[in-house]
């Protein structure tokens, strides 16, 4: 059971995040900042679920620059630097990461599944599969389009682009993870997923795999084997 005043925290930053997640929205669809690539109008409110104010701010001084429509009203297309451009092909590949791992907490919880009395590990294995499917699916939606692959084409690409990404977001996760299962809360005060403290130390888990994933993602777009954002 977590204490009171981290429940408080928690429940602070999860309302930052969904306020976040909203703000970012409405300025796509509410405000006409459709982006050139469609799957960044999931990524980004996707990422404010766990950023928070920080994916605020990063779509306001990148993520809007690259809307056709902003980009007519003030001439100009963005010209991203090599950091820039690697952090939201991390946050694209985070989206995907973040939406398995919340589907697949979800599930381990209400079908109350354990291996060896413990629920970390369904949960790293659903928490994995569903990041695996979803990430792939985000990256084949970005890159297919940008070269005019087909379907088999594509979804290799995207899996020569993502798997290594996605899996060292995951790593910095379950790292994370781990932690708050053996040392932070081991039994029987482990957290469960209906505590808004376990989704903020959740959300402090998905900040750290976009620092692992970060490296990956770094050496992928310069082989060339993932496209610059």
């Amino acid at each position: 059971m977590a204490p009171t005043w981290l429940d408080i925290v928690a429940w602070v930053a999860l309302a930052a995040a969904f306020v976040s997640a909203a703000l970012i929205l409405f300025d796509i669809f509410g405000r006409g900042h459709r982006q050139r690539m469609w799957i960044m109008e999931a990524v980004w409110p996707v990422t404010g679920l766990y950023a928070g104010p920080l994916a605020v701010w990063a779509y306001r001084r990148y993520g809007v620059l690259n809307s056709p429509a902003y980009q007519r009203a003030n001439g100009r297309e963005p010209d991203y630097g090599e950091g820039v451009s690697t952090s939201i092909s991390v946050t694209h590949c985070g989206a995907g990461c973040t939406l398995g791992d919340i589907i697949g907490e979800w599930i381990v919880f209400a079908a109350g599944i354990s291996i060896a009395g413990a629920a970390l590990w369904p949960e790293f294995a659903a928490d994995f599969a569903l990041a695996f499917v979803l990430g792939i699916a985000f990256q084949y939606f970005a890159i297919a389009p940008m070269r005019g692959l087909g379907l088999r084409d594509g979804l290799v690409a995207a899996l020569k682009a993502d798997a290594l990404s996605l899996t060292f977001f995951e790593i910095g996760l379950f790292g994370w993870m781990a932690l708050m299962f053996f040392v932070f809360f081991p039994a029987p005060d482990h957290l469960r997923p209906d505590s808004p403290a376990y989704w903020f130390l959740m959300q402090i888990g998905m900040m750290l795999g976009f620092v692992t994933s970060y490296p990956v993602n770094v050496w992928l777009i310069r082989r060339g084997l993932k496209e610059r954002m």
